[in-house]
């Protein structure tokens, strides 16, 4: 096993596209109208070839992401999707080339489909607002609006606010065909069927009307209309792979027209003679109807897309240890480790690879550092030291020498060498803890598997006590998000000590004033949020081992000064009286030696709070006497350094930090404290709470095609140790590791991988998959809001006000506009009926703006501060439920409350809590709305809300009043209105809410997605994975992954009628509701 994943690890080093290969990770091939030419994207850059294939020719080169190509009918142009400014705009260009004029100026994402019939117009989707009169829940990201735009540029003109994409229109401009979407599920999974999957429709703009054409269970996508119009290509997952399929219109018929096996097929376009273009695992493909597949032979000569090996800054500390004698400080950048010295900037580089490491620590006499790394093929643990004895530091040496210290095909990582230097612990297999003889090799299981489940890696920890011979473990003792710490001795024998076992639960445990001492964080005393699952406040506790060490510790001010003076007394007569020093010193070597005496009896007694304010704590430490506690706690923005002295109860800051700091150390005469501030490592004086920058001097070379190669292992490797289902839903996880992987030296940016990290786990048949990548957008455009739905009919000059959004920057007592106003100008410039007015309202967000209305036949200007797109959608979603609310009363003439659950958290609890409890206590019902919930982990506080009995009435004097117990929760019914846009945990809460009878579901049926998922970044930050790892069973005794959940009452809502401003969902909720109160 060892060597099969050493040669995945090998297979693909170095390895270059061969001049002699074809290209392959081919993406969006767009075929021309005469189906001699195809225009496709590789690497970044657009490139043309003959739809024979041979040597394509780069139309787009730059560092500039270019995608989605995109013919005109006369075969001139092109249209196609980039980059540019940081977020995807439509452009065009001729077809063999040139210069690209830009078309869109908004920073939402914006990608073309199609050019009008008569090819003045580009068609293309964009996440916008709907307008003012759609009350379809507000998700620009989820849903798109379709707009046509001059191709030489100018104002967009709104098509549907339907949620339409991959749109064409047909020969005569009278029909779109398009896919819809409508829930949260990653593009890229396969071979599910539920209702959220994709249907293609028809819509015709004459009549304004929508007709569904596919009504299979799974995925129908990228519709394109046949020459003639009367047929529909499009592809389908009916038969396990996706494959491509003809309908026609009139009858309804279709026949398969692929028979392709395993890998989907995707990017579909046809020519004016039907000739269809095609990939099928990374290449492309062309087609006529009644002809077989043929793979072209496509070869990229230029180096356009060639990617160097670049430095980079080291700027970013994820994690660091402080060297015993505090002046080097190791850290890890990257997944590379480092080591810099604390009052020198010098900085070396102590790993060099493509793989990570991570989990560093320092042996006891700092001549070694130990680290976890991933090169090998599996986590292992490795050990550097220095080579040259005449170099002492690390971070001023010249050669170090890396050797594997526990080297096996099981996963081991979180090494700490215990005080002694004899023994070494860490976590095997993500849930055991082991101790391993230095000398012997021999390892003892501590804690074996089944008391702790690993989340994300190195989420549990431990440490050596300072005698080596006891263990400080978090222990989950089976259970799940439950964690208490135990001690266990470091030989493996005799039982688990549980020294707290508190319900509220213990974490980052620490052995303090020599082990007579152990402290923890718990929130057993803190607020807490009204979501069990919620935020915290914590505090810090100590209890004590030893009797006469808690005596001395819980003494008054004045009883412990009283303390010192006689032993400083008692000190100096000793001295005295001692002919030399050697018995004493012989004395205190026999201490050192002797074993910690842990007193286990009344420890509830000797427990102690140290800390006198509650608060969220990320880390703390303590000075070697204990009489200091230094933490990292929430305070305004950010988080702070604070010192509290238990003794005295004196609590201040210590040191302003206001960020987000992680990790905190102290060094051994107490002077100083070292933690990680916004990846940065500083140095804080703890007296004073002077802060210092520690300097890092360096750069480290950035290999990215190696990174991502050891990114796409590592996301298959953690899907075999960490996928929930251990036979990974029985597919050939294997094969298909080894197919992907062949793409990876025809990828050169993460727009690429993320859609090959994608497609792989996309084939897992799992919610919670795929890859993320966020490019940073520092520096592109911003479009801000003004805080106003457009009248997006209005093709005058200037833009016309449909409605000034409540709470927004126009919305306050000065301002005068009002629905109806026109903007004519914004900052001095006049917007004309001809041009694209978004580039106005770009990157002026929270600066003085000026506006020019036009308010019937008066002018008149306001001084306004636009509000990010971000703040906008937050408004939109305030109005949406004001709008929902306000249905609900008149249709139930004021009889039912409504609320809406925005997402699985404390803050929509709260929100739930309030309205329901609050406005709608009079109420005789509530509607429960969970629609495009995205998830969470709220299900139980919601079911345990909605499911209360009334068990006991009050009666003051006499007179019984209204309510009773439970006061805090909802004891009149419900009803819950669901979509297909329920994910995650927004499946189990009504899934359990029919499980326990509570009330009726409405609405559409909810796919599966009721799993646990981590989201797991990798080496390279702006990418991210998703990994469904623990699964829920219900009363089926089955994982609800992939169990639909029906409702009671199915209800669709149909485009024309939210689009008008009707939603039937809720109609019917609230009347069947109403004969529940009847």
């Amino acid at each position: 096993m060892r060597k099969f994943y050493l040669l995945i690890m090998l297979l693909f080093v170095g390895v270059a596209v061969s001049a002699q290969e074809n290209a392959k990770w081919l993406r969006y091939p767009s075929i021309s109208p005469n189906g001699e030419t195809i225009v496709f994207g590789y690497m970044g850059n657009l490139y043309r070839v003959s739809s024979d294939g041979g040597v394509a020719i780069a139309i787009t080169t730059g560092d500039a992401y270019d995608m989605r190509p995109v013919w005109s009918h006369d075969g001139k142009s092109i249209a196609f999707a980039s980059d540019r400014y940081g977020n995807f705009d439509v452009y065009t260009m001729p077809a063999t080339g040139g210069t690209p004029t830009r078309l869109t100026y908004n920073s939402a994402n914006d990608f073309p489909y199609d050019f009008s019939p008569q090819d003045d117009k580009v068609l293309y989707g964009s996440g916008r607002n709907a307008p003012a009169s759609s009350v379809r829940f507000p998700s620009p990201g989820l849903f798109q609006n379709l707009y046509t735009i001059p191709i030489k540029g100018g104002r967009p003109e709104l098509l549907t606010a339907a949620g339409a994409e991959e749109a064409h229109f047909s020969k005569d401009g009278t029909h779109l065909v398009f896919q819809d979407r409508k829930g949260y599920e990653d593009a890229w999974r396969k071979h599910h069927t539920s209702a959220v999957t994709r249907d293609i429709w028809l819509y015709d703009l004459e009549n304004d009307s929508y007709k569904q054409i596919s009504n299979f269970e799974g995925e129908d996508r990228e519709p394109v209309f046949s020459a003639d119009g009367t047929k529909v290509f499009y592809l389908n997952e009916k038969d396990g792979t996706q494959n491509l399929y003809v309908k026609n219109l009139s009858s309804g018929s279709e026949e398969k027209l692929t028979n392709f096996k395993d890998f989907p097929v995707r990017h579909l376009s046809i020519s004016d003679s039907d000739k269809l273009a095609f990939t099928w695992k990374g290449e492309v493909y062309t087609m006529t109807p009644g002809t077989q597949p043929k793979k072209l032979e496509i070869k990229v000569l230029d180096d356009a897309a060639f990617e160097a090996i670049k430095n980079m800054d080291i700027n970013s500390v994820t994690e660091f240890a402080v060297s015993p004698n505090n002046k080097e400080i190791a850290f890890v950048n990257r997944g590379e480790v480092f080591v810099t010295g604390v009052d020198d900037s010098r900085t070396k580089r102590i790993t060099n690879t493509s793989t990570q490491e991570r989990m560093v620590s320092w042996s006891p006499s700092g001549k070694e550092l130990i680290f976890s790394g991933e090169k090998d093929g599996s986590w292992n643990v490795y050990k550097a030291t220095l080579n040259r004895p005449q170099e002492e530091y690390f971070y001023a040496s010249t050669i170090v020498d890396i050797e594997p210290l526990i080297n096996t095909t099981a996963e081991e990582f979180q090494a700490k060498i215990s005080p002694d230097s004899s023994k070494i612990a860490f976590i095997e297999e993500r849930n055991i803890l082991k101790v391993m003889d230095l000398k012997s090799g021999k390892k003892t299981v501590i804690l074996p598997e089944g008391r702790n489940h690993s989340y994300s890696d190195g989420d549990w920890s431990f440490q050596w006590s300072p005698d080596s011979r006891w263990l400080m473990v978090d222990d989950q003792k089976g259970y799940f998000f439950n964690n208490n710490v135990a001690l266990i001795k470091a030989n493996g024998n005799g039982e688990i000590f549980h020294p707290v076992n508190s319900g509220f639960g213990e974490s980052n445990a620490k052995w303090a004033m020599d082990g007579k001492m152990m402290t923890y964080t718990s929130s057993r005393e803190g607020r807490k949020s009204l979501a069990n699952q919620g935020s915290t406040e914590q505090d810090i506790y100590a209890v004590f081992f030893d009797q006469k060490a808690y005596d001395r510790y819980t003494l008054s001010e004045e009883e412990f000064k009283l303390l010192e003076e006689r032993e400083k007394k008692e000190k100096e007569e000793k001295e005295k009286a001692e002919e030399d020093g050697k018995k004493s010193k012989k004395k205190k070597e026999e201490k050192k030696d002797e074993p910690l005496k842990l007193n286990f009896d009344n420890l509830d007694i000797r427990k102690v709070k140290l800390t006198i304010n509650s608060a969220s704590i990320s880390d703390y430490v303590l000075n070697k006497d204990a009489s200091k506690v230094f933490y990292l706690a929430s305070f305004e923005k950010g988080y702070d350094l604070w010192v509290t002295e238990p003794r005295t109860r004196e609590t201040k800051i210590l040191a302003k930090m206001g960020g987000s700091p992680s990790g905190i150390e102290i060094s051994e005469d107490g002077k100083s404290l070292f933690l990680s501030n916004n990846g940065r490592l500083v140095k804080v004086d703890a007296e004073s709470g002077k802060v210092e920058n520690i300097a890092i001097n360096g750069d480290m070379v950035i290999d990215a095609a190696a990174e991502r190669e050891y990114m796409f292992n590592h996301m298959w490797r953690q899907v075999t140790k960490k996928f929930y289902d251990p036979e990974i839903h029985g597919i050939d996880w294997q094969m298909y590791h080894d197919e992907y992987a062949k793409f990876l030296p025809h990828i050169n940016n993460n727009y690429d991988f993320q859609e090959l990290l994608s497609e792989l786990l996309g084939e897992l048949n799992a919610s919670h998959t795929g890859g993320r990548y966020y490019a940073s957008g520092a520096n592109g455009d911003h479009t801000a809001s003004l805080g106003v739905l457009y009248n997006e009919s209005y093709m005058g000059d200037g833009i016309k006000i449909s409605e000034v959004i409540s709470g927004g920057p126009l919305d306050n007592a000065d301002s005068k506009i009002k629905a109806g106003d026109i903007i004519i100008k914004i900052n001095g410039k006049t917007i004309k009926s001809d041009e694209n007015w978004n580039k106005y309202l770009n990157n002026i967000q929270d600066k003085n703006t000026l506006l020019t209305i036009k308010s019937g036949n008066s002018t008149f200007e306001e001084t306004i501060k636009p509000v990010s797109v971000g703040s906008e959608r937050a408004l939109m979603y305030k109005r949406w439920v004001r709008t929902m609310e306000r249905k609900t009363d008149s249709l139930s003439n004021g009889k039912l409350g409504y609320v809406h659950i925005q997402g699985m958290n404390d803050g929509s609890f709260r929100d739930v809590y309030e309205n329901a409890l609050g406005k709608n206590l009079e109420k005789e019902g509530l509607v429960v709305d969970t629609r495009f919930n995205g998830g969470g982990w709220l299900h139980d506080d919601l079911n345990t809300f909605l499911s209360g009995e009334e068990y006991l009435k009050f009666a003051p004097q006499g007179e019984v009043i209204k309510g009773g117990e439970p006061m805090t929760r909802w004891t009149k019914p419900s009803i819950v209105l669901m979509s297909e846009g329920n994910y995650s945990d927004a499946f189990i809460f009504p899934y359990v809410y029919k499980q326990n009878g509570i009330g009726k579901l409405v609405g559409m049926p909810v796919a599966g997605t009721g799993t646990a998922v981590w989201w797991e970044r990798q080496i390279d930050p702006s990418i991210i994975f998703g990994i469904p790892m623990v699964a829920t069973i219900g009363a089926e005794g089955e994982p609800t992954e992939n169990m639909e959940l029906q409702p009671d009452i199915e209800v669709a809502l149909p485009y024309n009628e939210f689009l008008s401003g009707d939603d039937p969902q809720l109609q019917t909720a609230v009347k069947e509701l109403l004969k529940e109160t009847e």
